[in-house]
């Protein structure tokens, strides 16, 4: 696991602010940086690196970072971050939602997206960013949880806050230790989320909610299984087959489109974690019978072939 420290400690305060600027650049992405008092300005930032994930304990005095449209306009991939406040309250506005997130709680926050997050006391965070993508493949339209508070004094998302503390204490892991550990945290962070009970703008009733859940489970759970089909699907939901397609036309895929996407992420992440098997056996292990049929179909998703990911040094 890479592990970067920087430190206001031996700069010059008149240069502090710029220092740190560039530091708040290099960890998350540009932005407008508003510091109460630059010349006692004082901060602390960590950052640890696991495949494509990485988390940052951030300690700092009062601040406010602004993520305006012209930081946007040069932005070359669009990616989330998770903020979790340890000693004072965080106040966030984003997509026309303003909240106050207390100590116990986090925010997920769109980096292609203006927004203001700031502290009026000192304060330490710990931050996760993620690429979009990766979120959104393990949960369905992740921009729903933005700028709302996500309560994490028990259940999944104290788990998720849990696992963030315990991996800021790991200082030396293996490359492919640490992309094992940043693909886990995103599954923690997908389920948390999705056990929460917020606002479900693209599904018109919990009900409807309820069973694209289940049926999106069902498949994840199946994804092995020759048989897994929109019948399959159906039969396991207890809801017929045209119920199930219009279930899934809420999420723009239909339903087998959805399965094979799930499999090829799958399979992706089997070849990341498994130097020994065949190519040919993953593929069939995760339903693909045509091996070149699975090679053009992984090309086409993830931009390089399953040869290709292999020889990726953090892949996933």
């Amino acid at each position: 696991m890479e592990v970067t420290a920087h430190s206001t400690d031996q700069i010059a305060p008149a240069q502090r602010s710029a220092h740190w600027d560039r530091v708040i650049a290099e960890t998350y992405f540009p932005l407008q940086l508003t510091f109460r008092d630059q010349s006692t300005f004082s901060g602390l930032l960590e950052r640890r690196q696991m495949g494509h994930v990485s988390l940052s304990r951030l300690a700092t005095e009062p601040m406010q970072y602004e993520r305006r449209p012209n930081h946007i306009s040069h932005a070359c991939e669009e990616e989330y971050l998770v903020s979790v406040p340890r000693l004072s309250p965080i106040d966030f506005k984003q997509l026309g939602r303003e909240v106050r997130c207390d100590p116990g709680g986090f925010i997920l926050e769109r980096g292609d997206e203006p927004y203001r997050f700031s502290y009026a006391a000192p304060n330490e965070l710990m931050v996760l960013k993620i690429p979009k993508k990766a979120l959104t493949e393990k949960i369905r339209d992740p921009d729903r949880f933005c700028a709302r508070i996500i309560d994490a004094r028990s259940g999944l998302p104290g788990l998720f806050t849990a696992m963030m503390q315990q991996l800021q204490i790991l200082s030396d892991t293996e490359t492919h230790t640490a992309s094992v550990l940043g693909r886990q945290i995103i599954e923690v962070l997908a389920l948390a989320l999705d056990g929460t009970t917020g606002e479900e703008a693209s599904i018109k009733t919990a009900v409807r909610a309820g069973h694209l859940r289940r049926a999106e489970q069902i498949i994840r759970n199946n994804l092995a299984n020759q048989n897994l089909s929109p019948d399959f699907v159906a039969d396991a939901c207890g809801i017929s087959k045209r119920y199930l397609h219009e279930l899934f036309s809420d999420t723009n895929k239909t339903v087998s489109q959805f399965i094979r996407e799930e499999r090829l992420i799958a399979a992706r992440d089997a070849i990341g974690t498994n130097q020994v098997m065949a190519m040919a056996e993953i593929a069939y292990c995760f339903g693909f019978s045509d091996q070149a049929q699975f090679s053009r179909l992984f090309k086409s998703q993830f931009s390089v072939t399953p040869s290709e990911w292999r020889k990726k040094p953090s892949a996933p």
